[in-house]
């Protein structure tokens, strides 16, 4: 219909624009170690497209064409900046490389060599993953927030001190040397799985920018384990992420209603991902070293997709690896899981203490999950009233409709009975 021609424009526009931006970024930003001035030419220049491209169509190379326009907001603002000779001489070769590349078939894609720089040491532990995040992955500050339960201007603050570092003190943008991976190959995990779980909420796949994100999550994922898989953690994170996105086309009915795990029909799973998961998980549980955070949520995701060979779920299993992953990543993420598990294995009593244990944590007062879990517990017990009530928390909180209509249901439900 005409009168949609507009919008479907500027959708086919911005989806270029947004598929584009970590691998720009991390051109930009690898060439000047200004992550904040890469990000900023480049605002502009997806500003410029989004006005010009739903009148003209999304041009053959867009990533040429955003570059163009980024590069002269960059250079001139470093040229701002910097005013000595040699700052001068670098900014011409920058912009030599960069005009050069513009006509190139493809850029080279240095997103991984963007994360690394980000996981630095220099950089505080508690922000690299958000920094990654930002960066690589467009992500704003209150979605980020979000994620890392901290609020939005705390976050904001964190992300625009990080990228400062990183200018004034020169990091490298590079993969390091096995001897320094450590912590910073952690950050990069975490960054990764952030942005599969933020693509993973949009399981029909409705939200072109969500749905690229779980697709960009496995095949950054995918990329990191191929280059380092010796690293039992890179690999396990890929075994994670197949196994979620093979069960996609299960967790929605025909009629877009939110379908739960434990009633999801195993025949829609997808069992080319969930054996190449397999492979991958018994690759990283033979390799040497400790298991941590990443092959034990893939191991709890294996326990659940051998439904799909015994038609039931093995609840002590799953439990005692909650137990273990609480052990090594104590997050109230993690604990809230745990409860669920405990509940299946011993009964709604234990599990609802065990998330009672939980219940002074602030961080959790917005966390959609634990309310539910908590509802649905109290039903299990009779506890009606305050299942209503927890019911009613989760509700405000969810954002899925889908989820949220399942959410109204089971309140319905309770209500009516």
């Amino acid at each position: 219909m005409m009168h949609n021609r507009p919008e479907i424009a500027r959708a086919a526009a911005e989806a270029a624009a947004r598929q584009s931006y970590g691998k720009l970024v991390a051109f930009l930003a690898a060439r000047t170690r200004d992550v904040a001035g890469a990000e900023d030419a480049l605002a502009d220049a997806f500003a410029a497209a989004l006005e010009r491209w739903p009148q003209t169509g999304v041009p053959e190379k867009p990533e040429a064409w955003l570059l163009a326009v980024a590069r002269r907001r960059g250079v001139d603002a470093i040229r701002r900046r910097q005013t000595s000779e040699a700052a001068r001489d670098h900014l011409k070769l920058i912009a030599e490389e960069v005009e050069a590349r513009m006509t190139d078939e493809e850029l080279p894609d240095e997103r991984l060599r963007l994360m690394f720089a980000c996981a630095h040491p220099a950089i505080e532990a508690s922000v690299r993953a958000p920094l990654i995040l930002q960066t690589v992955l467009g992500f704003d500050a209150a979605a980020i927030a979000s994620a890392f339960l901290v609020s939005p201007a705390t976050m904001g603050q964190r992300l625009v001190r990080a990228k400062t570092r990183i200018r004034e003190i020169g990091i490298p943008f590079r993969v390091p040397e096995r001897a320094e991976l450590g912590e910073r190959l952690d950050a990069v995990l975490e960054a990764i799985y952030a942005a599969f779980a933020e693509g993973w909420t949009d399981p029909a796949g409705t939200e072109t920018r969500r749905r690229n994100l779980a697709t960009e999550g496995i095949w950054l994922g995918r990329l990191v384990a191929s280059l380092m898989p010796e690293e039992p953690e890179a690999v396990g994170l890929l075994a994670l992420m197949l196994f979620a996105e093979a069960r996609r086309a299960a967790r929605r009915s025909p009629e877009g209603d939110f379908v739960p795990l434990a009633e999801q029909d195993t025949a829609l799973w997808d069992d080319t991902l969930i054996d190449e998961a397999e492979t991958l998980l018994e690759g990283a549980a033979a390799a040497r070293g400790l298991i941590g955070r990443y092959q034990l949520e893939a191991a709890v995701q294996s326990a659940h997709t051998a439904r799909r060979r015994g038609g039931r779920t093995d609840w002590v299993a799953i439990r005692q690896l909650y137990d273990a992953l609480l052990a090594v990543a104590g997050s109230p993420v993690v604990a809230i899981n745990r409860a669920v598990a405990i509940a299946e294995d011993e009964g709604a009593a234990a599990g609802l203490a065990a998330l009672y244990v939980l219940g002074e944590d602030k961080r959790l007062d917005d966390y959609q999950p634990y309310w539910a879990a908590r509802a649905g517990l109290l039903a299990r017990l009779g506890n009606t009233s305050h299942a209503v009530e927890a019911y009613d928390r989760a509700i405000g909180l969810e954002r899925d409709p889908a989820v949220r209509r399942f959410l109204q249901e089971k309140r319905a439900n309770l209500t009516r009975n």
